[in-house]
Parts: structure tokens; sequence; C-alpha cells
């Protein structure tokens, strides 16, 4: 608990976020409309709740995107499996969040979109949501909502946190503003141990290590009538993913994929862009490269002839993993730092990143221990170890399997983490 009064940036902040509110509803609910989120839902954001509040004891998870949100759905399943009596609230800020968390929601769950960080809107959602407990997930430290819900008497904590070097950095400039945040939580729970130590430099010694709740979301849900499909369209070619590509490495894996040799000519690249606004941009890249190419979001679909499927549709990562049997994470071939490798691993993909995954250095190291994935250093590199796996079903089906075992070795450490994050909280 904060043990003295907030500092000086805080109180700026908080001044500045009450009189914006009116013009940040304005910009979130325009952004959600556009995205397809309907009207009788965007009140969600000034607090206005959209659902009742169930009878007894409600645990709050307040998340900032589609991947935080996901990281608890299997801690949102145990807890509920071990407090048949406990209610939970999941909430997030983007439509994507809304759209594919809505959709996996465990039992006496509710989801609604974050409130703004003024002052008037986070006493209206408390006022009627009343959360027994709330846990922070990753980095979504709201100073006006840390310290109006610890002043409401509910107990906080932080899981999953994670701070990269630039933001460790950042907030050694402000320590004091950092402690008084973090000191709104009971438990600081660390990804990784890089977190931990840069927490510790600020002087928070609760900040501790432990699992790193996306390596047991499990695999994310698909349409299997969808998968039956596009396994027809495909009829037994090689396949490979290029997974969450950012700017620049559209560029590497089309040119591993028009390298490549052996018996992989008529080898179907399924490229996944992290942001799908830049899809238009990708598409001309792929014809720059001579590919036969078709987009998901224009109703094009696969034939004999294409050799690259532009996937820019949102919430069907989970069928893309299950389609294909070599994943290339990427984020990890720019300064992004890499994306989240348990996802395939736990759909049965094999896993090829990239040098670059600062932000999950320590579950690439597990998995290299493991030999659960493969690294490569550029183009060239790629279109070698595609040309290798793809040319070889046995070695393969053998990455995959290890690949497998190492998601499935990922479970056994939930159990603990719900009890002792039950215990943090008071959760009866």
């Amino acid at each position: 608990m904060p043990r003295n009064p907030a500092p000086l940036p805080v109180r700026l902040y908080g001044v500045a976020a009450n009189l914006l509110e009116r013009l940040a509803y304005k910009r979130v609910s325009e952004n959600l409309s556009r995205q397809g989120i309907p009207a009788n839902r965007l009140p969600e954001r000034q607090g206005h709740s959209t659902a009742p509040r169930p009878h007894g004891d409600l645990l709050w998870f307040h998340a900032a995107s589609v991947g935080e949100s996901l990281s608890v759905l299997r801690l949102i399943e145990h807890l509920g499996d071990t407090h048949p009596d406990l209610s939970f609230l999941i909430t997030s800020g983007t439509a994507t969040s809304a759209q594919i968390v809505g959709k996996r929601l465990p039992p006496r769950t509710t989801h609604q979109f974050a409130p703004l960080d003024s002052h008037r809107v986070v006493l209206r959602f408390l006022d009627h949501w009343c959360p027994s407990a709330a846990v922070f997930v990753e980095s979504e430290l709201w100073p006006q909502m840390l310290r109006l819900t610890q002043a409401a008497g509910v107990p906080l904590a932080l899981v999953n946190a994670r701070i990269s070097d630039a933001s460790a950095r950042n907030w050694k400039r402000f320590p004091r503003t950092a402690r008084y945040l973090m000191d709104h939580f009971r438990l600081i729970h660390c990804q990784d141990d890089r977190t931990a130590h840069h927490l510790r430099d600020l002087g928070l010694a609760q900040a501790e290590p432990g699992l790193n709740l996306k390596s047991v979301a499990g695999p994310l849900p698909f349409d299997r009538n969808e998968l039956h499909r596009m396994q027809g369209l495909i009829a037994g070619r090689p396949v490979w993913l290029a997974a969450s590509t950012h700017p620049g490495e559209d560029e590497v894996v089309l040119r591993a994929h028009r390298a490549m040799t052996g018996g992989n000519a008529d080898a179907l690249l399924i490229l996944v862009p992290r942001h799908p606004e830049r899809a238009h941009d990708i598409e001309r890249r792929i014809a720059e490269h001579r590919f036969e190419g078709a987009r998901r979001s224009t109703g094009m679909t696969i034939t004999g002839q294409t050799r690259v499927y532009l996937a820019d549709t949102l919430g069907e990562m989970g069928l893309w993993y299950a389609l294909s049997p070599l994943t290339c994470v990427c984020g990890s071939f720019s300064d992004v730092g890499g994306h989240n490798p348990f996802e395939p691993a736990h759909a049965g993909s094999a896993v090829l990143h990239g040098p670059h995954y600062a932000n999950f250095a320590e579950a690439y190291a597990q998995m290299q221990a493991a030999n659960a994935c493969v690294e490569v250093a550029d183009a060239d590199d790629l279109s070698a170890k595609l040309t290798t796996y793809l040319d070889d079903p046995a070695a393969l089906d053998a990455l995959r399997d290890r690949t497998r075992a190492f998601a499935a070795t990922q479970g056994g450490a939930l159990e603990d983490f719900a009890t002792t994050l039950s215990k943090a909280l008071g959760l009866r």
C-alpha cells in the first residue's frame, strides 16, 4: 500500500485525465465503432456497465488487449473450479479483445470494456461492480484506477508483469512514481527474471519471477469446419506460416519463400501481418516477388497456383497455427523483440524464429534447451531451414513432437500459482 502522497507526475496526470475525459471518450468510441462494436457497448468506456453484477464475490481481471486477456483465461477457469462461489469480470480496451475473448469466456465470467482512467468514470465503474479483489495483467498500470480501487478497500495483484529494458530505463528516471504505483499491489508476479530484476532495482523487493501465464493458455480456438475446408484447398501441399510480421519482415519471409529449393516448388506461405491495415502494402510486395497471391479479407480463395495467402483478418490465428505444421514467429527479425512462441507450440506447430526475441528470451531459452525450436539468422538461413524441414517430413514430425512435449510440460505450475494468488487476495 502506498505509504506516501502521490508524486507530482501522478497528480498532474490525474488532473489532465479528468479534464480530457470527454475528448478521450470521443476518440476511443469512434475507434471501437469503426471496428464493429455496437453502439450500446460504447458507454462501458465511461463506466456505464451493460451487464448486471452477479451475486456474491467477484474477482476483476484487467488486461490491455488480446494477448493479455487470453493469457488469464486458463487461470480464471482454474480459479472457477477451486472457488465455485466466485464470479469473474474481465475488462480490456480493444475491439479485437472483446470479440475474441467474448467467444472464450469461462463459466461465470463477464467481459466489459475498461473504464477510462478519469476519477468519475472509475468511481462509476466501481460503484456498479464492487469487486472483491482485482488483478491487473502485465503493464496495465492506470494511476487513478489503481488508487480508487484500493481506496475502495479492494486488494490488488499484478500478474505476468513484463517490463522491457527500454521501459525500465524510463521508469528509473522516475523511481518514486514507479514505487508509488507498484506499492498498490499485494502481490507482484513477473513473467521473467528480467522484469523482476528491473523492479527490484526500483526498490520493490516483493517482485518475484514465476510462471509465464502465456505458457499455460493452451491452443487458440478456431473453426474446425473452416480448418477442414482449408485443408481440402491445400490438398497436401507443403505449407508454412509467417506469424505476426512487422514492417521489413514481410521482405524477409517472401525472399525466403522465393529461395526455397528441393521438392517445394508448390509450397504455400500463409503470411499473417501483426497489423492487418498493412495488407495493401504487403499485397504489392507479394506481386513484386512474382508470386500468385490471394487475400483473405477480400474473399479470395486458395487455388493450386496460389503461392502466398495473405491472411489479413483478426481473430483467426488459431486457425493458421492448426493448419500449418511449421511456423516462423516474427517480430524477431526486427527490434520489436519477438512474439509469443507458446501459441504455435500448444497447437503442435514447429517453431522457427529470428535472432531478436528479448520479450520472450526465457521462453526461447527453455525451448532451445529442449530442442523444441530453431533459430534462424536471416532470409537465407530461413530458406535453408524451410527446405530442410519441408523436404524431410520425418525431421519435421520430430521437431513438432518436441514442440508439443515442451508445451505439455508448462501446465504443472498453474495450480501452485493460483493458490499463491488466492492467498494474497484473501479469496475464500
